[in-house]
């Protein structure tokens, strides 16, 4: 992501944030006293906590007693705040660059992600004290060391870091004469490096050095690098003070020092715990492939529903009905589905409606594909001949029937391979609701790579899931289409 779309992205979230005020989510009145955020999770008995499970050892995930936990020294430090603060807690984990925009419309009450104070930052969320201060390191392939030991041998050269991340600003302003690139995900960032793509990443020392642990082909640059003077923090809404206040004292008392290193020395234990690739591994694969599949048939169902719907307006005599069709299909195949995915996940919490992840990403999945099938019924209609319906109506039918029983049954004949190419693409599709947090196929991919260190593996096993689903839906597709035939 370059600099302009990262400022459009903090633009929007100030904008967010204003909204957020106008509609009551947040009050300075009497701030000293007043906090609706404390209220919230006091009323709900639960503190909601959103991550980017990706970054070990500060967050990762694990299976611990034979289940799937966010675990790591931030997540033990998230679990005593809420045991300290009496309530319960729930652990939201969604792409890095999606957090404060959770943060800022109330889908979770604060963010523990190793995440640094920044100007843009503090104009829409308030931060805690530090809890922890980490240095920065260039990481680079081991074979190349030796060659890249100051700025000016980089000059030219690839360099990455984590997609709105305080290292990427670093990295934009110390490596001179660098291609400096953002990504998602810190697991992208090691697979290019191992595999030559790019020279270097920038991370902090503690997760460079778990990928030191794991791996021999990487190396620490002597590149000097500015360190995170900020320190990592806690961030939560604007204007809430008691929160605020509350936290602060918790991570002095209890996080701070002692408390924090141990768990920083069992979170390396256990990502260092010997086992067996898939048996350690195998269950997250077939979670996604479940959720994949879910987030497919949900999409394709309710897509075909109202594609259908929005199909027969845009063929009505009905004036309105027909604007009405072809704005929402001009708008919904103008735009990308990763938009139309924030617009449901955090527009809907605009209106006071908590959707959860899977159910934000099934409804956009479906309003997404329901302007593509409408096209595809329109088309199919289209394409049958008027004298059918001609035909129809001169036997008593009315055109609602002649609708219903003449030309759709045969409109259908004529566009399966088409609905079938769209089920195939819903289901690859999928992939982009990974940055809210489902876990899909794709996001139990990322958090394989980021847990086993093993970049590739995990993409060659997802690759071969793909193709097994939608070979096989192609071939029942061919099965559907053959029987069709025979019966004209």
């Amino acid at each position: 992501m370059n600099k302009k779309i990262g400022t459009l992205m903090m633009t929007l979230l100030i904008v967010m944030s204003t909204l957020m005020s106008l509609v009551g989510i947040s009050s300075t009145t009497n701030a000293a006293t007043t906090d609706k955020t404390w209220a919230k999770i006091q009323k709900r008995g639960t503190l909601i906590v959103g991550t980017s499970a990706d970054y070990a050892p500060y967050e990762f995930h694990s299976k611990v007693n034979g289940q799937d936990e966010i675990v790591g020294f931030d997540m033990t430090m998230a679990r005593t705040i809420a045991k300290k603060l009496g309530v319960k807690i729930k652990i939201e984990d969604m792409s890095f660059d999606a957090l404060l925009g959770a943060v800022t419309t109330g889908k979770v009450d604060m963010v523990i992600a190793g995440m640094t104070v920044t100007p843009e930052r503090a104009k829409v969320v308030d931060f805690s004290n530090v809890y922890f201060k980490d240095k920065n390191v260039m990481l680079v392939k081991k074979t190349n060391v030796n060659s890249l030991k100051t700025v000016a041998d980089f000059k030219g050269k690839k360099v990455v870091a984590q997609m709105a991340s305080t290292q990427y600003d670093i990295a934009k302003a110390t490596m001179k004469g660098a291609n400096v690139i953002a990504l998602k995900k810190v697991t992208d960032q090691a697979t290019q490096v191992a595999q030559g793509k790019v020279a270097g990443m920038v991370v902090v020392s503690t997760t460079a050095d778990t990928y030191l642990q794991q791996s021999s082909q990487f190396a620490v640059s002597k590149v000097k690098m500015p360190s995170n003077s900020n320190g990592s923090t806690i961030a939560m809404p604007k204007n809430s003070p008691v929160l605020k206040a509350k936290v602060n004292q918790i991570i002095k008392n209890d996080v701070v020092g002692a408390p924090l290193q141990g768990w920083k020395s069992d979170a390396i234990a256990l990502l260092n715990k010997k086992e067996s690739f898939f048996d350690k591994y195998w269950s997250y694969f077939v979670k996604g492939t479940g959720y994949t599949l879910g987030l497919a048939v949900i999409g394709v169902l309710a897509g075909a529903i109202l594609g259908t719907l929005l199909a027969l307006m845009k063929t009505s005599n009905v004036w309105v009905l027909k604007a009405i069709a072809n704005v929402y299909i001009e708008f919904v195949r103008g735009t990308p589905l990763l938009i139309q995915v924030f617009i449901v996940f955090f527009g809907t919490q605009l209106i006071g409606l908590n959707v959860a992840g899977f159910v934000a990403g099934a409804v956009a999945m479906s309003l997404n594909s329901a302007a593509y099938v409408a096209e595809i019924i329109r088309s199919g209609i289209n394409s049958i001949a008027k004298g059918q319906t001609e035909a129809a109506r001169s036997l008593g039918l009315s055109k609602k029937q002649a609708m219903r029983y003449v030309v759709l049954p045969q409109a259908v004949k004529n566009i399966l391979p088409a609905l079938g190419n769209e089920f195939v693409t819903v289901i690859k599709e999928g992939s982009v609701v990974s940055v809210i947090g489902v876990g899909e196929l794709t996001f139990q991919t990322s958090l394989v790579q980021g847990v086993s260190f093993k970049p590739f593996l995990p993409l060659m096993i997802t690759a071969l899931i793909y193709f097994t689903l939608t070979f096989v839906l192609s071939r029942l597709l061919n099965l559907a289409e053959k029987k069709l035939a025979k019966s004209n």
